[in-house]
């Protein structure tokens, strides 16, 4: 049984953004607080793990999503996502990377070079003017992992490439700013790759975004490429952002989703993305945390060093045996700052699934039950976990 989410304390003031936007900044690009900051060897590995299952669970729903909705709903749906994204985090980041005064062409290639590879996404930069700048996606495709490239339409391309790419202009008041798309994904060339360009006149809404699939990039030279600041940017702090980079799309995915087939129908899909995801990569993280197989308490130990990985407090209580085990959470951070109280719950019941499934792959089959818990300020659950298969 899931129980609702705990109602957050009020939300910490947002980073300064730039003057001309009042966004929120990018998560991924701003300091976390002390209790975000892993510590130890154990917590990297946690961070490691948690960014490993976030990522599958959203290869996993966008599958669920193709395979029981169709290709025309993939594209709708992956526009509102990365529409989403893009007000949120594009003119926002521009400070913290260095992108400020720069020709929008080229301030536009190194964001999308700078942001993904951040999230550990590989995306080379070529610069062939102040007015024409090219990105291309390198393989393996995050965005489309593993065998997920063949199973998810093209539309899912067209949609974020609308979303996102083409937009870009308009958020820098550029009306002459577009891109120009030269290859894709699914359709089998050699990966996403385009150029953002600086027309001679404005363009219409029809017009930022076109193909040419005849051309071809200009050689990329690794000395061009720009790199985040190593003193802002530590080894650390990197995998902390690749795992905000998957949470940010499964938190805004999971929203979108439910705006375009409403909320039963996305608890669905993503409840059941969820748990067969938390089965399937149970072992896998189990072993990057150094967790073990068995009963209630091996379950809850495994638990408690995952939910670390999110930067949440987790004990397990004294008296865990292999068939009853208590975890106490304190945290949540999978919620923070989500003001929507719908999106809180569709969010959280999906995002139990996840853990309900890890917990039915363990030897012992264990079952959990939630409460919510007084953490003194702070929203926390206590895990209950008995073992459904006696030892």
């Amino acid at each position: 049984m899931t129980t609702s989410p705990p109602a957050s304390p009020p939300a910490p003031p947002p980073a300064s953004p730039l003057p001309s936007d009042n966004r929120p900044a990018d998560p991924r690009f701003t300091d976390p607080p002390p209790s975000d900051r892993p510590t130890d060897a154990a917590d990297d590995a946690a961070l490691q793990a948690q960014a490993r299952l976030l990522h599958a669970w959203f290869l996993g729903l966008q599958l669920m999503v193709a395979s029981r909705r169709g290709p025309e709903l993939v594209g709708q749906w992956m526009f509102r996502l990365f529409r989403r994204q893009h007000e949120a985090k594009f003119l926002s980041s521009f400070d913290k990377l260095g992108l400020t005064g720069l020709p929008h062409a080229v301030a536009c290639a190194r964001y999308h070079a700078l942001s993904n590879g951040i999230g550990g996404v590989a995306v080379q930069y070529m610069e062939e003017s102040p007015r024409k700048a090219w990105v291309r996606f390198r393989y393996p495709r995050w965005m489309f992992d593993g065998p997920t490239l063949c199973g998810v339409p093209v539309e899912a391309s067209r949609g974020f490439l609308e979303g996102w790419y083409a937009h870009n202009g308009v958020s820098l008041r550029n009306p002459r700013l577009g891109f120009v798309c030269v290859s894709e994904d699914m359709t089998g060339e050699f990966g996403l790759c385009g150029y953002f360009l600086e027309h001679d006149h404005d363009l219409g809404p029809g017009e930022r975004l076109r193909f040419a699939p005849g051309e071809r990039p200009p050689r990329w030279d690794p000395a061009r490429q720009p790199q985040p600041p190593e003193a802002q940017w530590s080894a650390q702090r990197l995998r902390k952002a690749a795992r905000n980079y998957a949470l940010e799309y499964l938190r805004n995915g999971i929203a979108e989703l439910a705006g375009l087939i409403g909320p039963q129908a996305t608890a669905e899909l993503a409840g059941r993305s969820a748990r067969l995801i938390g089965m399937q990569y149970w072992r896998e993280t189990a072993a990057l945390v150094g967790a073990r197989d068995g009963g209630a308490d091996c379950a809850a130990d495994y638990l408690a060093r995952m939910l670390r990985g999110m930067g949440d407090d987790c004990t397990v209580l004294p008296g865990a045996t292999d068939s009853a085990a208590v975890l106490e959470q304190r945290g949540l951070r999978v919620l923070r700052d989500i003001a929507d109280p719908a999106e809180r719950e569709l969010l959280w019941q999906a995002w139990c699934e996840l853990w309900h499934g890890a917990l039915a792959a363990h030897e012992a089959l264990p079952s959990a039950t939630l409460a919510r818990i007084d953490t003194g300020g702070e929203p926390g659950v206590r895990w209950t976990l008995v073992a459904g298969i006696a030892a």
